[in-house]
């Protein structure tokens, strides 16, 4: 199997140490009405049976077997698992309050170090996902404002594409470079050429970074990260986090020299400004360095990664079902014309709108979820859970669960169209999770796919390279924290 590797046999090599660093189980074995889950070998618990590049498929395997409320052991490290989307929603929405904590988890720990907003905690986390929604909707999120630097970007991303004349390229780091430009508009008040040096090494770092934490030596170190000095990419993540986090501190530095609480350009300053409020007012400080270089590498991230990579699966899978593409351009062609694509024009584009929603629902950006943990001991579909627990609400399960979807496993617009063409809403569409812990760019992100996929596809078919045909495209995921597809090369050709 392919676990059995130098890093794992190291580890088994050293189980005696590993013993020593046990720590307490999170409940008592002992407990009634226990989730049930398979049968565990010591020290390293179910990681036998996990799929170590892409674990979210042995907790849809398992879930056939235990149910959907079921838990595993990695390690010391104990996990509750929640499957299909009746479970996922009844935990995240209708038990919102009991299941918005975050666990203990090394590999995120280590990055944010609890500050921030994506895996912070307790009041702190409160605090700073207030600041930042109204932040974001200061800064246009959701509005006209924003909606005209997208447009903006995507004359510039079409330009760059044009200078391809159809011949074959790589469109992962355009469209990155794209995307992420328009949250660094809002974070740092200006966007970036796309081949400007550090922003493409910033990129990098951001890239490297969400690809190593859903490696195999990652879900190690998270069951014994006291041998992660033994890791290799242990170290280059905190190498990475240090370099991106140095950028962001020089950056807030130089926004300090000049800052106008009556001019405020963009969210650092509007957070340096929060800052100089809360130290005449007040002992509590939220509002200090940590959070800030934290808060805004959360939304760097969050904001460049998902969205990008979604947009990556988009174009792969017009070349995939090039019939599906045509359908897009025609009902593109009738509403637009060759008006520019705006938000407004969504509702009047059923079909490319639920095509948008399928490739979001295919894609399975983030499988796994980022992880909760419960506030309080409670009882969750007859089951004792205990305040603290480690939860997984599978979003992988949910956006391919077969009572919900009527091809779940295959790419299928009309999951979001009704008999006569007119698009639905559906309630286990959650690619941004849900409840209190739901992603905070979730607006700008549905705006931002729509506008570029649309305005990406007024002018340009895309096609595979010259002696690749449709067939020959890949549409396994690669391995990582996120799953964006597979490197590959398209050509794109003008639309007359």
């Amino acid at each position: 199997m392919d676990w059995i590797g130098p890093v794992l046999t190291l580890l088994l090599c050293l189980l005696a140490i590993a013993s020593l660093l046990k720590k307490g189980s999170s409940w008592n074995n002992s407990s009634p009405n226990l989730p049930p889950g398979p049968r565990t070998i010591p020290i390293l618990g179910n990681l036998h049976r996990m799929d170590l590049k892409r674990p979210y498929r042995t907790m849809i395997q398992l879930s056939k077997e235990y149910g959907s409320v079921f838990r595993l052991k990695l390690g010391f490290q104990e996990i509750v698992v929640l499957t299909g989307y009746e479970t996922v929603k009844e935990a995240l929405v209708d038990q919102a309050d009991v299941f918005a904590g975050r666990p203990f988890v090394p590999i995120f720990d280590d990055l944010s170090k609890g500050f921030g907003i994506i895996f912070a905690r307790g009041e702190n986390w409160k605090v700073m996902r207030r600041f930042t929604l109204a932040t974001l909707r200061d800064y246009g999120m959701g509005r006209r404002t924003i909606e005209d630097k997208i447009i903006e970007e995507c004359g510039v991303l079409a330009k760059t594409i044009e200078t391809y004349a159809g011949k074959p390229f790589e469109i992962t780091t355009i469209m990155t470079a794209a995307v992420s430009n328009i949250i660094v508009s809002i974070l740092f008040g200006k966007r970036y050429d796309y081949e400007d040096a550090t922003f493409l090494r910033l990129l990098k770092l951001i890239n490297e970074n969400i690809r190593i934490s859903g490696s195999s030596d990652m879900l190690l170190y998270n069951m014994f990260p006291r041998l992660g000095f033994l890791l290799g990419s242990h170290k280059r993540r905190l190498n990475n986090r240090k370099e991106f986090h140095d950028f962001i501190q020089a950056t807030f530095i130089e926004h300090l020299k000049d800052l106008d609480e009556n001019d405020q350009r963009s969210f650092i300053d509007s957070f340096l400004v929060r800052q100089r409020e809360e130290n005449k007012k007040t002992t509590e400080r939220y509002f200090h360095y940590e959070n800030l270089r934290a808060v805004v590498g959360n939304l760097f991230a969050a904001g460049t990664e998902t969205t990008s990579n979604t947009l990556c699966w988009a174009v792969l899978l017009m070349m995939k079902y090039p019939e599906i593409q045509r359908k897009v351009q025609e009902e593109i062609a009738k509403v637009i014309g060759n008006l520019q694509p705006r938000t407004d024009h969504r509702a009047k584009m059923p079909y490319t709108d639920a095509v948008v929603h399928e490739v979001q629902r295919f894609a399975d950006i983030l499988p796994t979820n980022v992880p909760h943990a419960t506030t309080r001991d409670i009882t969750f579909k007859g089951f004792f859970i205990p305040k603290g627990m480690h939860i997984v609400p599978l979003l992988s399960s949910v956006l391919h669960d077969e009572s919900q979807w009527e091809k779940p496993q295959e790419f299928y617009p009309e999951h979001f169209l009704d008999a006569e063409g007119k698009f639905v809403k559906k309630d286990a569409f959650l690619p941004f999770s849900a409840g209190r812990r739901v992603c905070a760019g979730e607006t700008l992100a549905k705006m931002e796919l729509f506008l570029f996929f649309a305005s990406l596809l007024q002018r340009f078919t895309f096609q595979p390279p010259p002696g690749t045909s449709k067939d020959d495209l890949d549409l396994t995921p690669a391995v990582g924290f996120t799953s964006p597809p597979m490197p590959y090369r398209t050509c794109a050709m003008p639309r007359s």
